[in-house]
This record gives structure tokens, C-alpha cells and sequence, in this order.
């Protein structure tokens, strides 16, 4: 009879596409599991060398004989719309000052990206969602 896995335990985190390290947080998250980091390290960079450097959320399930399955994720949006404006970070008083733009139809390939994990059932909501994003980002959505 074949041993069973059992899942041990799975840890979520965000790592920059293409280049994770074995350094946190990955070693901090996985080390405490036993698992592989190198091996680890290069199956999520090669699933995600096309993000070069995107935050991607990561689920990683460990199993009792110290392997693992990971899921990634959509980017997040707020990480998509900063690509988009061409900043490099959020506004610290977004009500007051203002640190990029981005157009509807930005807006609008942003939503369809990430309609899988949005909480919403159609484009509009999701848009209205980004939108908001984009808001308390000290962004404005032109069009």
C-alpha cells in the first residue's frame, strides 16, 4: 500500500517574479518545513520569468515527506497600476497629491488580468474596484 501525503502545512507570501532568492522570504517562510529552497527557487522562477521583478503572491502547500505544490497568483493590482502610471510608488497623501495617470482602457486590461481573483462578476465592478485602487494610490484615471 502506498504511503499517503499529508499536508503539513502551506505558508503565502509575495516573491518578485523571475528572481527569488533563498533569502526571506522564502527561507523564512519554508525553512521552518524542511523543504528544498533551491528547488524550490528555481521551479517558481521559471513559472514566473515573464513578471521580471512583479510581486507575485505565492500558496505554497508542504507535504509530511517534504515536498511541496505551489500556486502563483495574479499580480496585484496595485503592483500592475504602478507599471501602468510609470511610477514607482503610490502617493503618501493621495487626497492631496497626485503621482500619476492611467486611462480607462489601462484600467480596463488591468481588470481583465485579474478577473479571476477579483471579487467581482463583471467588468464594471472590477473596473470600479481598480479604480478605487488607482485612487487611494494618488492615481488618476483619465477617460
Amino acid at each position: 500500500m502506498a504511503k499517503q501525503r499529508q499536508l503539513v502545512g502551506q505558508a503565502k507570501f509575495q516573491v518578485p517574479g523571475g528572481s527569488a532568492t533563498p533569502a526571506p522570504p522564502v527561507g523564512t517562510s519554508l525553512g521552518k518545513f524542511g523543504v528544498n529552497l533551491g528547488q524550490f527557487v528555481s521551479q517558481f522562477n521559471e513559472r514566473t520569468r515573464e513578471y521580471n521583478g512583479i510581486p507575485i503572491p505565492v500558496v505554497v502547500s508542504v507535504y509530511s515527506d517534504r515536498t511541496f505544490e505551489f500556486i502563483t497568483k495574479s499580480p496585484p493590482a496595485s503592483a500592475l497600476l504602478k507599471i501602468a502610471a510609470g511610477i514607482a510608488k503610490g502617493s503618501g497623501v493621495p487626497n492631496k497629491d497626485k503621482v500619476g495617470k492611467v486611462t480607462s482602457a489601462q484600467v480596463e486590461e488591468i481588470c481583465k488580468k485579474k478577473m479571476d481573483v477579483l471579487n467581482s462578476s463583471d467588468i464594471p465592478a472590477a473596473k470600479r474596484m481598480v479604480e478605487g485602487t488607482a485612487r487611494s494610490m494618488g492615481i488618476i484615471v483619465e477617460g
